[in-house]
């Protein structure tokens, strides 16, 4: 067992073979994660003293990010004390993940590869989640993670599913699920949430495709006004293929809605072509991207290198099922 220090002067006791992030949840600490296997980037720290060891690949850590002293704190594990650049989110109010019922309220097709399905909980089994934030569906043996797209204030809870051609849970949602049919639910996981920025101008919220909800969600929560009237624009990008395809819009003035439509021009354009066109002193913004690993990538890449503040970006990214 090893000591484990972060840069906000929390520490906790993380085991021999325990990921950091589970480490720190047991002690009731929370780290920055969301799909736990080394695929996305979220875990991303800097070990400033200390030494680690990997228990699986880190897919998504770049050689020079390894060279930098960067871990994936999802599949790593300490052999010796430990010092992080990471804090503890705990303050935020989230709470460790329970499994409950959950059965199906209704199913609706939004587009030709999209449906909107509705869950309903027991009342008896109350749902604890921050907007962003996403939970597991079990289902006949198979574990499928899902942004939530409702707010923690809404009776049910929303998702969006896509439908991926030979996917095992696809085959379920858009062939064989109806109303009232039973599932388990694991609520709630991730770190993807709005935090506190009472130093930037602007926020920059980007999606692709069901990489919307959880987008969705942040801005719907009655929770996030005051956060989000803070700022002096607030920019929503979303890529879709077409106008038809756009099956939702924020309901709120302050927010500039941007489609981004591929299919639509003559050259293909993507969300994170249009950040670059918006002209904006990145200096002084924040940027939250859900969807795709390659528009998240990319719009980091492009972020940094015009002037993004270091801790200024915020990413969920959506990886293959194993």
């Amino acid at each position: 067992m090893h000591t484990i220090h972060l840069k906000d002067g929390t520490s906790f006791n993380c085991e021999a073979h325990e990921s950091l992030v589970d480490g720190a949840n047991r002690n009731g600490i929370f780290l920055d994660h969301s799909c736990l296997k080394g695929r996305c980037s979220s875990c991303k720290l800097k070990v400033t003293k200390g030494e680690t060891q990997p228990l699986s690949a880190e897919l998504s850590l770049s050689e020079q990010d390894k060279e930098e002293g960067y871990i994936l704190s999802c599949v790593r594990t300490p052999s010796s004390e430990l010092w992080i650049d990471a804090e503890d989110l705990s303050g935020y109010g989230i709470s460790k993940y329970k499994t409950i019922p959950a059965k199906i309220q209704s199913i609706e097709k939004l587009t030709e590869d999209i449906v909107r399905v509705v869950l309903r909980t027991p009342p008896t089994m109350k749902t604890s989640f921050i907007e962003g934030q996403y939970l597991n569906v079990l289902w006949g043996g198979i574990k499928r993670s899902y942004s939530i797209a409702s707010t923690s204030h809404d009776s049910m809870l929303e998702l969006l599913i896509k439908n991926y051609e030979g996917g095992q849970m696809s085959a379920y949602w858009f062939g064989q699920a109806k109303p009232e049919n039973v599932l388990r639910v694991e609520i709630a996981h991730g770190t993807f949430f709005l935090r506190n920025h009472s130093d930037k101008d602007v926020l920059v919220l980007m999606a692709t495709g069901t990489g919307i909800a959880p987008l969705k969600s942040i801005l719907s929560s009655f929770k996030n006004q005051d956060k989000l009237k803070g700022f002096n624009r607030v920019i929503l990008l979303w890529g879709m293929r077409t106008q038809s395809d756009i099956f939702w819009e924020p309901e709120l003035d302050e927010v500039e809605f941007i489609p981004v439509l591929s299919r639509e021009t003559s050259e293909k354009r993507y969300v994170q072509d249009r950040l670059i066109q918006l002209g904006l002193d990145l200096s002084r913004a924040v940027i939250y991207a859900c969807g795709s690993n390659e528009m998240i990538e990319q719009t980091k890449g492009t972020a940094f290198a015009r002037n993004l503040a270091p801790n200024s970006f915020y990413s969920d990214a959506f990886v293959a099922s194993d």
